[in-house]
């Protein structure tokens, strides 16, 4: 599968971005799909990820509470929907897919090595 992430861009704190990720392929409701992001000078860090039917979610502790993680099967696409954005949320947001579709523990999403497709990344910017 190939992912194309976007809905990056600069917005002030305390503002909203929804990124969508669009995968190509036939088979997007077998995938376990999550959003990971890159600040600058940082290592890749997992945000939320959602398993291939959708019934379950997991968020960092950073992103709970002001982010929302979902997908549309019908439609090939993920989205992350930011609010409250804080300057730290700064950083390019990467999006994956795990092609094993059963469900396992929630280390098992929160491990960017866990995913075998990586999109290119959309760039957020939230200005204090």
């Amino acid at each position: 599968v190939q992912l194309q992430a976007s809905g990056g861009g600069l917005v002030q704190a305390g503002g909203s971005l929804r990124l969508s990720c669009a995968a190509s392929g036939r088979t997007f409701s077998r995938y376990n799909m999550g959003w990971f992001r890159q600040g600058p000078e940082k290592e890749r860090d997992f945000v939320a990820a959602i398993t291939y039917s959708g019934g379950s979610t997991f968020y960092a502790e950073s992103a709970k509470g002001r982010f929302s993680i979902s997908r549309d099967n019908a439609k090939n696409t993920m989205y992350l929907q930011m609010n409250s954005l804080k300057p730290e949320d700064t950083a390019v947001y990467y999006c994956a897919a795990d092609p094993n579709a059963y469900v396992r523990g929630r280390s098992y999403y929160t491990d960017a090595t866990s995913y075998a497709n990586w999109g290119q990344g959309t760039l957020v910017t939230v200005s204090s």
